[in-house]
């Protein structure tokens, strides 16, 4: 038997299922062109790893323009050669240790300096403090020390002075002699105790003279 023609209600229904089947060509190019989730987070994670090599670079750079070693270094540098990362950390570390030392020996100088400026106004206040006792009593300059008095006053000092340096100073060697004498002087020949010393010795002297 020959199969029967459709009937107009047949195709009709053909032609109406044909157009509820979805076209999915447009949408397949759609999403071609908008990228995946993963895409945009590999981009973004390539975007956020080039900053962070750019920073680090940048950093590289900023310290070898910084440190004086690193320029002497990159003028010596044959071509268009660098030098290694590894050389500008070091070269920065000898630098600051180098600038940690300087700090160190300018506060020490600084501080010899603020004492000789405290033995300066010292010395000035004495000197100052005799002039207007001078004034006070202009009469007292008239009065005449004898040398047997000079004498005693510099004895004293010289006796007590070397007792110090006798206690204090090592004759084993000349190396251990230089050492001891400026250790002597720094702690017994300060004016402030040079001036207390000297002090006393005429107060002693003037009690015994009357």
């Amino acid at each position: 038997m020959t199969e029967q023609s459709a009937s107009p209600e047949d195709s009709w229904n053909k032609v109406r299922n044909l157009q509820k089947i979805p076209h999915n060509d447009d949408e397949d190019s759609d999403s071609r062109h908008e990228p995946s989730y993963k895409d945009r987070r590999r981009q973004a994670h390539t975007q956020a790893e080039q900053k962070r090599r750019d920073a680090i670079k940048k950093g590289y750079d900023d310290l070898q323009s910084i440190v004086p070693t690193c320029q002497q270094q990159s003028e010596f540098a044959v071509g268009a050669q660098k030098i290694s990362k590894a050389t500008v950390l070091q070269k920065t570390i000898d630098y600051i240790q180098f600038l940690h030392k300087e700090k160190k020996k300018q506060e020490e100088e600084v501080s010899t300096l603020r004492k000789e400026v405290m033995a300066l106004k010292i010395m000035k206040t004495n000197y100052e403090h005799i002039v207007q006792a001078h004034q006070n009593n202009p009469q007292q300059g008239d009065e005449q020390v004898s040398d047997q008095v000079k004498f005693s006053v510099f004895q004293s000092i010289m006796d007590s002075l070397f007792q110090t340096f006798s206690a204090s100073v090592s004759f084993s060697s000349f190396q251990e002699l230089s050492a001891c004498v400026f250790s002597w002087i720094e702690e017994h020949c300060k004016p402030q105790t040079l001036r207390e010393f000297v002090v006393g010795v005429l107060q002693q002297i003037n009690s015994h003279s009357y």
